[in-house]
């Protein structure tokens, strides 16, 4: 698949899908537009990614910083969060692919949370692509999360001290069981992580595209895994 070793796909793409806002704004459209043709460049590309054999995807929906956006744009975006979980999760059953959230969401609706446990429950078995969506996610909050989890099974007398070790945190993370990423991607042309995922991608490459996220599409994902072949992975060695 034009010029693509197939055999040295990245295990796992992590993608901070930036600029529906301005997408809408230069188009002079209301926010909430640009959050609906987001979710549609993010059913095609989680298609894909599931389609090409890629084994884990991770994408940030929603950080714990959002909640500070205006509160009808914050509404309506939960709303288009909960319909797309509602309605993609049948879909995504059965193309085989297994949806898992990353996030704190007991402060999220009851409905939400019910829509939430439903994707996850109905896709559960699944063996294809694991399609994780980050939602109220915040990636210092995942690792305070960690340590107190990890200080409550020391105080149970579960973990010994002398066993914490980077293994152990990671098996406290929302990730648990799962491979770092291998690529980030953002969009929109911001450089930076913004709290995504903090611990995760240490040894990432990243790879950044200045088009905003409803602009992004499937020759995007391979352009990435073509610069993610080039590249040298050291891991901290010489």
């Amino acid at each position: 698949m034009e010029n693509i070793d197939m055999q040295n796909l990245p295990t796992h793409i992590a993608i901070i899908m930036d600029g529906n806002r301005r997408w809408a704004r230069n188009k002079n459209m209301d926010a909430k537009l640009g959050h609906k043709e987001g979710a549609k460049t993010l059913e095609k590309i989680v298609r894909f990614c599931n389609k090409i054999g890629l084994k884990y995807l991770t994408v940030y929906a929603f950080s714990t910083e959002n909640w500070k956006r205006a509160e009808n744009e914050v509404k309506a975006l939960m709303l288009l969060l909960q319909g797309y979980l509602d309605d993609y999760s049948k879909r995504a059953d059965t193309e085989n692919i297994k949806i898992k959230i990353l996030g704190d969401i007991t402060v999220l609706s009851k409905g939400m949370q019910n829509s939430i446990n439903k994707a996850m429950e109905r896709t559960k078995d699944n063996t294809g692509l694991v399609f994780n969506i980050a939602l109220n996610y915040g990636g210092r909050a995942e690792i305070v999360r960690a340590i107190k989890n990890i200080a409550n099974d020391v105080k149970k007398d579960n973990v010994q001290i002398e066993n914490i070790d980077e293994e152990l945190v990671s098996n406290y993370l929302y990730t648990q069981g799962q491979p770092d990423p291998d690529v980030l991607i953002r969009t929109s042309g911001e450089l930076r992580t913004s709290n995504f995922l903090p611990w995760q991608i240490v040894y990432s490459e990243f790879i950044f595209f200045d088009k905003h996220w409803p602009d992004f599409n499937e020759e995007d994902i391979i352009e990435s895994i073509k610069i993610y072949q080039k590249r040298n992975r050291k891991f901290g060695a010489n």
